[in-house]
């Protein structure tokens, strides 16, 4: 027993001291009952270590943690338990350096106690990814069945990806089993994305041929999983893989025939590589007679129906081909054919139409034919003369007053009162935990609620809090100034005494300066309302509840609700707190009809702060900063470009108000004049950026000017959601100048379709309330299309949406205010004929008249390139009568 204690006592001391490579040979000393009294005395170092992080002994901590690992790891009887050991977050995360060890302390147990723990670590994902050498040696040693979890095969894929990927293939016997498995996977492997070309070694699609053609795995399987991971869909990046190995191991006309229930499904609802390969697929099947006509003309219509003209241009072709091989298919495809009249391109219209045209005379039907002659009027005007020479008769056209499609105006939502009781509030704070990206309203509520409920019973809101959140991450020495604030749970951590006052009070006081980025400084100002509301429940302040807190969903505040909370705080003999109160003002609603009588009433109450509420109604300054652009004195060594990002200059002026009484997180948007520029990379990540918005949401002008940057980078660079912004600025209060017109031009030549459908909503919005400028639009999108920072094609695109809407009005006078710029230079963009194509299906919809300069000696010039054949569309459609009665018939030949 003694000796026992003795090694109890080393194993305890060896661990404290982090010699994890220590730990197996004295955990090999001990015996079963060692081991087992030992294991509490570990648990108890273990809540003990935890806490050396708090005192600054960080080194101290990861070493003692790789040693408890290992020990508790050979100390636990149980697999169960002992996967749990391995497997807990905060002693994972060390595995690379204790994998050795825990091999070393598990050598002595049985292959079924082994087997039953890999299975275990293996429905573990960090544990089976990152540790994939531990759970595979058990694997191995145990003899049990291969695991097939994800983790598992994410692990396999990283641990097989070199120079020697084919040979570690081949040789692991695990291969034919996980295969399968990973083609299931819905996120393919980033080992299995890497973009190198087929004589990479490290390319997986030729490793499995390789092996595949010398027969260690089954060729059959590969086809069938390709397939099937390629119909279920999914992102074009997890589709990568399985496409390539397929296209490289390739099928036989047997297996093609079997499957084309599979590739009509991709060439309809697969993104666009997969769904070219089916249609190459199912292409050859058809000119070899292996594809009946229904399912061709399926496929057409599945195909025609796309938006990728690629796979639109290459279906009509294969149809002509079968048509002349079989001209009684011509029936039942013709139909389908049609479909293409309504094609957004012409070219694409005028070649379906040819195809119609040559194939006619094989319709017998003449109810189909009726059909097909029918479908004309979905063709451009420029084609009708064409449609009424195949047809033998006038194409009929639904001339009736045009009607301009705009979506309601957006209401102005309230914002709900703060929960009125302790148990309600903390409910609306664990959602706020488990989803932090709050929006405005969510947050605004808690933040006042815990001023209210902390202003009537501290204790009972501390307890509720205390119970809600045992061991939150900002409860265990969280530094909650110096970084930025947590939101809401920086006020709660107050509330519990985590957080000193004096920190607090000195982080609300700090001064800024001039920003180097307007986001940065948007942040700023959230956290230093934060602070100043956690100062206020860490001191116990007199303030009941916060003047801030908004009204409606976009943050803005009803000027007579002010006027009446200040009453309040006059009654009670209180002041308000100074960014509490410069929030609200910036928040307040101006240009309301009841701002005059507020104003008045807030005079009336004869305070400081009903004097600085009545002068601020009542105030013509904006904050708006003007913005100009720097000249151009360099460029990108890459492009030759001259970046928007980095000559765009914010020009803050000073204003009386702000620099006078406004606290120092705000001081910023006025407290004295400054130039900003080329400080801001237009890309920030903050659990506070759904906030920004509501800082400024009667002055969009000046919002707009500083999210600015943001829209640059998603139309200059590759950023993600960089027109979330746009919503806020399309609802929000205050006029739409130049800063606003200007974010949504940007906004529209964003590179991603997802940013560009949120600045058509915005446009939308903005023409629907009666704010949108289309001329100032134009003015604004000039330069950036001419200078190529808005591609006209990602223009062009963004245009084609908003008027498919019913807006054919709004785009147009947009369009035609932008083409003299592209069409009277010597080299127009490329791309303008999309955007000429655009603004001629508009005047087509909704008519139109007038001379655009540039327009006839485009139309004039020679030739059938895009720019010119949309221009003489355009031409003609300006040059029509649009005042015909509603039934009125277009006379165009036989």
């Amino acid at each position: 027993m003694t000796g026992t204690t003795t090694l109890v006592e080393e194993l305890l001391e060896t661990v404290r001291a982090g010699r994890h490579t220590a730990v197996p040979d004295v955990v090999r000393r001990l015996d079963a009952a060692g081991r087992k009294a030992v294991l509490p005395r570990l648990k108890e170092l273990r809540k003990e270590v935890r806490g050396w992080g708090a005192d600054g002994r960080w080194e101290e901590q990861w070493e003692a943690q790789r040693a408890l690992r290992v020990a508790g790891a050979g100390c636990h009887t149980g697999a169960a338990a002992a996967a749990a050991w391995i497997g807990s977050r905060e002693l994972a995360g060390w595995g690379r350096h204790t994998v050795d060890g825990v091999l070393e302390v598990l050598a002595d147990r049985d292959t079924a106690w082994l087997g039953d723990l890999a299975q275990r670590l293996a429905e573990r994902p960090a544990v089976a990814e990152e540790e994939f050498r531990l759970v595979h040696t058990l694997v191995a040693r145990s003899g049990c069945a291969v695991p097939t979890t994800e983790g598992y095969l994410r692990g396999w894929t990283r641990e097989m990806t070199d120079r020697r990927l084919v040979e570690r293939l081949r040789s692991d016997p695990q291969t034919p089993v996980l295969v399968p498995y990973v083609l299931e996977l819905t996120e393919t492997p980033d080992r299995l994305t890497w973009s190198v070309g087929p004589e990479a070694p490290t390319h997986w699609p030729t490793a499995l041929k390789t092996l595949a053609d010398e027969g260690v795995i089954d060729r059959a399987v590969l086809v069938d999983g390709c397939v099937a991971r390629l119909l279920r869909g999914g992102r074009a990046r997890d589709l990568r893989f399985p496409l390539a190995l397929l296209q490289l191991v390739g099928s036989t006309d047997e297996e093609r025939r079997k499957r084309i229930p599979d590739w009509l499904g991709m060439v309809a609802d697969a993104p666009s590589p997969v769904a070219a390969h089916a249609q190459e697929v199912l292409a050859e099947l058809a000119l070899d007679g292996g594809l009946p006509v229904r399912d061709l003309a399926e496929m057409s219509g599945s195909v025609l129906f796309r938006p990728e003209k690629k796979l639109v241009r290459a279906q009509l072709p294969l149809l002509g081909k079968v048509l002349r091989r079989d001209p009684g298919a011509a029936e039942e495809l013709l139909p389908v054919v049609t479909d293409a009249f309504g094609h957004e391109d012409t070219a694409i219209q005028e070649r379906a139409l040819k195809l119609v045209g040559r194939h006619l005379s094989d319709v017998p039907d003449a109810r189909v034919r009726e059909e097909l002659a029918g479908a004309a009027q979905l063709l451009s005007p420029v084609h009708r003369v064409a449609a009424a020479e195949v047809f033998g008769t006038s194409v009929a056209v639904d001339a009736g007053p045009y009607e301009e499609v705009l979506p309601p105006v957006p209401e102005l939502r309230p914002v709900a009162p703060a929960p009125a009781t302790v148990a309600e509030l903390v409910e609306d704070l664990v959602a706020l935990a488990r989803h932090p990206d709050e929006s405005v309203e969510d947050f605004e509520r808690a933040l006042d609620g815990v001023v209210r409920h902390a202003h009537r019973d501290r204790e009972a809101l501390a307890a509720a809090v205390r119970e809600a959140f045992p061991g939150a991450y900002w409860l265990e020495g969280r530094d909650h100034v110096s970084q930025g604030s947590d939101g809401i749970f920086t006020v709660l951590a107050a509330l519990l005494g985590v957080v000193r006052a004096s920190a607090l009070d000195l982080a609300r006081r700090r001064p800024t300066g001039a920003p180097s980025c307007a986001h940065k400084a948007l942040t700023r100002a959230i956290d230093a309302r934060v602070w100043e509301a956690a100062w206020l429940v860490a001191t116990e302040g007199p303030v009941p509840f916060l003047l801030a807190t908004p009204t409606r969903h976009t943050g803005a505040i009803e000027p007579s609700v002010l006027v009446e909370r200040l009453r309040e705080y006059q009654d009670a003999g209180v002041e308000p707190l100074p960014l509490d109160f410069a929030q609200a003002l910036l928040r307040v609603r101006k240009g309301d009809p009841s701002a005059p009588e507020a104003a008045a009433r807030a005079a009336a109450l004869g305070t400081r702060a009903g004097a600085r509420l009545a002068d601020w109604l009542t105030a013509d300054e904006s904050l708006s900063p003007g913005l100009r652009f720097a000249a151009r004195t360099g460029t990108d060594h890459r492009s030759g470009r001259w970046w928007l990002a980095d000559r765009l200059v914010v020009a803050v002026r000073e204003r009386r108000a702000i620099k006078e009484e406004f606290p120092p997180a705000f001081q910023w948007l006025g407290g004295a004049p400054t130039e900003i520029t080329r400080g801001c990379s237009g890309y920030h990540w903050s659990g506070l950026q759904p906030l920004w918005p509501a800082v400024l949401p009667d002055d969009r002008e000046t919002l707009a000017a500083w999210l600015l940057p943001s829209l640059v980078g998603g139309a200059e660079w590759d950023q993600r959601d960089a027109a979330w912004g746009l919503t806020a600025l399309a609802e929000a209060d205050g006029p739409a100048g130049p800063a606003v017109h200007l974010a949504l031009a940007v906004g529209l030549g964003c590179r991603h379709a997802e940013d560009r459908l949120t600045a058509v909503d915005a446009l939308l919005v903005l023409a629907s309330r009666g704010d949108l400028d289309a001329a100032l639009l134009a003015e604004r999108l000039t330069p950036l299309v001419v200078e190529g920072t808005v591609k006209p094609n990602r223009l062009a695109d963004a245009a084609r949406t908003a008027a498919a809407t019913g807006a054919y009005a709004t785009v147009r006078a947009v369009l035609l205010g932008l083409l003299p710029a592209l069409l009277t230079v010597e080299q127009p963009p490329r791309g303008t004929g999309e955007l000429v194509a655009v603004a001629a299906e508009c005047v087509e919809r909704c008519g139109g008249s007038g001379e655009i300069p540039g327009l006839a000696e485009t139309a004039a010039r020679a030739g059938s390139a895009q720019l010119v054949v949309q221009a003489r569309r355009l031409s003609a459609a300006l040059g029509h009568d649009t005042d015909r009665a509603p039934s009125e018939a277009v006379e165009i030949g036989h």
